[in-house]
């Protein structure tokens, strides 16, 4: 039964994808930003609401209020898909998303994403890709757009961790932007590489915001880090 209610939230999903994200694709560069933020943001609560509707996957979040409207940087883990819907509906709709550029390429979605003028870079060009995040970072912080990354560049299995990239922290070292983290168990319920969705509640917790003014981005990564982890432990 899992494995049916996973393969008719697959067709829920491209279904949703091909009508919204080509909707933006077609009319969202004759649209206000915001206005195409808000279809995008609409593309996530859709399927967060069919994942609950057809697999009984749903989530409950502690600490939503501490997110501001615009102007910080969001570290997030990832573990699963369920995170790069979930996160584009709770957050404020004015998100510029760090990505991998190959996903621009992927037809409806890709195009549909550079209406929202993600960063999108190429993992491979190491310091340029990092270059690349301050950058275009800075641009979208004076935007007053949150700029949302997620530090370990990859989706990570349940109780593994990889290196923190230090992209997201140096944007903080130079910008002063306060960092937001965000931590949730998604992957024991969405695994990658897994078409299954389990039942349950996917527990999601946001931190306090770390002040970065005046500090080096060692120790902002490192304080993320501790504290993302630190939460994973006790949510896993």
């Amino acid at each position: 039964m899992i494995l049916i209610r996973s393969l008719l939230y697959l067709v829920s999903l491209l279904f949703s994808t091909v009508v919204l994200a080509g909707l933006l694709s077609i009319i969202g560069w004759l649209l206000p930003y915001r206005q195409r933020c808000q279809i995008a943001n609409a593309w996530g609560g859709v399927n967060i609401w069919f994942l609950k509707l057809l697999c009984n996957l749903d989530y409950e979040i502690d600490g939503l209020e501490k997110i501001p409207e615009s102007g910080a940087i969001i570290l997030a883990k990832h573990q699963s898909a369920w995170e790069t819907m979930a996160l584009r509906w709770l957050l404020p709709p004015e998100q510029a998303w760090v990505l991998k550029r190959e996903l621009m390429w992927v037809p409806f979605f890709g195009w549909a994403a550079a209406t929202v003028q993600p960063i999108a870079i190429n993992r491979k060009a190491g310091s340029k890709a990092a270059r690349q995040v301050i950058d275009i970072g800075l641009e979208r912080l004076r935007q007053h757009r949150l700029v949302v990354i997620f530090p370990e560049g990859t989706r990570v299995a349940p109780g593994e961790r990889k290196r923190y990239g230090m992209g997201g922290a140096l944007l903080a070292e130079k910008s002063g932007a306060p960092v937001i983290p965000i931590a949730h168990n998604a992957g024991s319920f969405w695994r990658r590489r897994d078409i299954r969705k389990y039942p349950g509640v996917i527990k999601v917790v946001v931190g306090d915001p770390i002040h970065t003014a005046g500090r080096k981005a060692a120790e902002i990564n490192k304080e993320v880090e501790t504290w993302i982890e630190q939460t994973m432990s006790r949510i896993q």
